[in-house]
Order: structure tokens, then sequence, then C-alpha cells
């Protein structure tokens, strides 16, 4: 089995939006709350911007993820020298193929190469699940915030409490 995380492209896009269906409709079987999809023009700005990427395995997209480098309405005042890592997405034929400890070496890998001292991630404060997940993937719990600000977030932030997870690097 061949693996490789590679930045994805335009012609990714549609993909991309299928992963994010597939993964709203996984997310209301298993959990109460689910994304309320995504702007092409959020996605478009994340590839253009080298932000978007795709694990491929054997050639085939097997799952999805985005970065950002700052994120102050969720961090606060700890928003630095960090990677985020968000809207990880596997396709469920993939599912099991523990994608988070790839994109976890990955990330480890770009932030050395970028003086970055964090990897980072949240998650809903109440999916003990994912919780416990991250956890055993070498993700640190390092607290909950409510979210008050959410402005130029995608809608599912509006009004939650999350989870914050870190590894430092």
């Amino acid at each position: 089995m061949q693996l490789q995380v590679q930045n994805s492209q335009p012609t990714d896009i549609d993909t991309i939006f299928g992963f994010y269906d597939m993964a709203i409709a996984h997310q209301k079987k298993v959990f109460n709350k689910h994304w309320q999809g995504f702007s092409r023009e959020l996605v478009q700005t994340e590839i253009a911007e080298n932000r978007q990427y795709k694990i491929l395995v054997d050639g085939e997209v097997a799952c999805v993820f985005a970065v950002t480098f700052n994120d102050r309405l969720i961090w606060g005042d700890r928003d630095q020298d960090a990677i985020y890592i968000h809207r990880i997405v596997t396709h469920p034929d993939f599912r099991g193929y523990s994608f988070v400890k790839e994109i976890i070496k990955w990330a480890k890998v770009y932030a050395a190469e970028n003086q970055l001292k964090f990897i980072r991630m949240d998650t809903w404060a109440d999916n003990q699940k994912l919780l416990e997940y991250y956890t055993s993937c070498g993700f640190e719990y390092v607290g909950v915030v409510t979210m008050e600000k959410t402005d130029g977030l995608p809608k599912h932030y509006e009004g939650i409490s999350l989870s914050l997870f870190e590894i430092v690097v």
C-alpha cells in the first residue's frame, strides 16, 4: 500500500464536497451534532493557499483535511506558532487506516520545517468517542472553550463548546 499526502487541486473540489456530504450523513447517524455545510469559496481559497490536502492510498483519494495557521476565535491568546488541523474526512471504504496518525506524522514534519511549536485541533466538547480517539493518537487534551464570536467560521461553530487538543512539536 502506498500512502501519500498531497495538496488538493482545483479539480478535486467536487471530491472534497462529496467527502463532506458523506461525513455529514455519518455524523447524523452517530452523534447529535453535525456539520452544516461549507462554502465553495472557503475550499477554493484553501486550495489556492495550499491549505487543503488529500491522502491518496494507491492513487485513490481516501481522506481529505484542511489546515490553517491562525485560529484566534477558537484558541484566543494561545493562538500562535501552530498548524491547526480541520475537517478530517475519511472515505468509508478506508475507515480503520489511522489517517489521523498519518496526518500527525505529516504535520510534525511540516511544523519542524516551518518553525511551528504546536499541532492543534478541536472537536465538539461532548463527543466522548472523538475525545478518546484524538488522545489515543497522541494529542493532549488542553481544555474546553465556549464559542462566543464565530464571524468567518462555518455555521456549526455557533453557540457550541469545543474541546481543544495539541501536540507540542
